[in-house]
């Protein structure tokens, strides 16, 4: 039933396991139908990349994050959502993001997904930092266009 599901929002240094985290969402369940997950995980940019360094603001980041996903839960059909966010330094490999959207159906699932990982690549407060392999100083990694047009696309006709 829309609305009673709470999202369960996690930003945190540790690394996660997806299998637990689909596990823990789904387990004893018989009312879901389709399990959509992404999982984010740190390139090496083509070996120039040592580590990727997160930052954020604490409070912040959950709550904002929190607000999308409450914003999800209203506009599909869920029975469960997961989204866990890393912060501090990411070495290429490791994951950094993960969303788990439970529906009855696939199309809300993947939606929702979708819908996320838009919001979270153009407007979570996260500030990403580049540790360069060659041990040059990394810069700060700047917003890209197409992430926010990626995320304009979910903007309610009222909006």
């Amino acid at each position: 039933m829309a609305g009673a599901v709470v999202p369960a929002i996690r930003v945190q240094r540790e690394d996660f396991d997806v299998a637990a985290e689909i596990a823990a969402l789904t387990g004893g369940r018989a009312d879901i139908g389709a399990v959509v997950t992404f999982s984010g995980l740190c390139r090496d940019e083509a070996g120039t990349l040592s580590a990727l360094e997160l930052e954020h603001y604490p409070g912040m980041a959950e709550a904002e994050i929190g607000r999308i996903a409450a914003e999800a839960v209203q506009r599909w059909p869920l029975q469960g959502l997961t989204v866990i966010h890393r912060h501090g330094k990411i070495v290429p490999g490791e994951n950094i993001v993960l969303v788990v959207a439970a529906s009855a159906h696939r199309q809300a699932a993947f939606e929702v997904a979708n819908f996320l990982m838009d919001y979270l690549k153009s407007r979570a407060p996260f500030w990403k930092k580049e540790h360069r392999a060659d041990g040059s100083e990394g810069g700060w990694v700047e917003a890209k266009e197409a992430d926010d047009e990626a995320a304009d696309r979910w903007k309610k006709s009222d909006e």
